[in-house]
This record gives C-alpha cells, structure tokens and sequence, in this order.
C-alpha cells in the first residue's frame, strides 16, 4: 500500500510517516518505485518465532546472565515457540545506548521477544515500548510478573533504582579502574 494510505489507516500524518521512512524507522518494509512513490509492505502474519533478550548490569554477574538465559529458553519451549536469536547484553537498563536491544525492536522477522523481568528490557517506558510493538502485531512477553502491581510504589522504586544506580555505577567503575591500575602495577 501506499505510504500515504497507510499512514492514514494507523492514524499518522503523512509528513510524520515520510519523516520515518527517511529516516529508517518506519515499523514496516518499505521500498521506493522508480516513479517515486513509496510503498510499504505489511508484515507476514504473525509467526511464533520468539528472540530472547537477556541483560545484566555488570560484568560481575556473568553467570546469572547464562541461567537468566536459561530460563528463558526453558519457557520459549515449554510454550512452543521458535527461538530464532539469543541476545546478551550486560548494560545499565537505565539508558536508550543498548545497540543489540534496538537492533531486536527493529527486527520484524521477530513476533515474539521475550524477557525475564520489565526491567530487563528497560527500567522507564516498558508500557509504551510494548504498546508500539503490538501495533506492529508483535509482543512482548515477561516471564516472570512477580513485580509491584502498584503504579505509585513501582514508579518509586523505578526512582530510587535509578539513583542507586547511578551512584553505585560510578563507585564499581572506580573501582574497577583502581583494581586494574593495581594489577598493572604488579605485573
């Protein structure tokens, strides 16, 4: 269909879905003829081909990013779902600097992500990162929903995660660098 028609059917301007394909970002396959105009293709329908994403926020924590891996693994085959990518990524969940978690949301050939926690994928804006991919026919799903059902507190604890981190961050990276400036010294 036409770029024009389908920004209309998802209830975009025209100039903000241009503004998307120039960019690379629009959610769907597109391609430009030689007369100019540009076509998006809908996706395939929904397949059950699942990526599973895994992060940690440290190099510590190696092995539980091997047995987060795991469980989801185990899920992904306990639901009968294709695992088509395995994804790790040890970073703050705090920033949007996470090439391999953008390079999945790009992905359309994935239907299903699958994550252990919300916050695995990104500590603030887990709702709206979910809402836009439903909108492409994708999802995302959480395997373990043990979190605080109360916006309020969770949205404190959000807050209070992320001072922690911050400051907690800077002090292991201190330390890192004081520990390898001490190794350095000894051989």
């Amino acid at each position: 269909m036409k770029l024009s028609d389908w920004a209309r059917k998802h209830g975009i301007d025209y100039k903000t879905a241009y503004r998307l394909y120039r960019s690379g970002n629009l959610p769907r396959p597109t391609e430009q003829l030689a007369t100019g105009t540009i076509l998006v293709h809908e996706i395939p329908t929904i397949t059950n081909n699942a990526v599973l994403y895994a992060r940690v926020s440290s190099t510590s924590q190696k092995e539980d990013l091997i047995r987060q891996l795991q469980r989801l693994r185990d899920y992904a085959a306990s639901n009968g779902l294709t695992i088509i990518k395995e994804v790790t990524e040890i970073g703050s969940g705090m920033n949007g600097k996470r090439k391999k978690m953008l390079d999945i949301l790009k992905d359309p050939s994935a239907s299903i992500i699958i994550v252990e926690h919300k916050d695995r994928l990104t500590r603030f804006g887990f709702e709206y990162i979910s809402h836009a991919l439903e909108s492409c026919g994708r999802e995302i799903r959480v395997i373990n929903q043990t979190e605080c059902v109360n916006d309020l507190v969770q949205d404190m604890i959000d807050v209070l995660t992320s001072f922690c981190a911050r400051l907690y961050g800077q002090r292991s990276a201190r330390n890192r660098a004081k520990r390898a400036l001490e190794a350095a010294k000894k051989g």
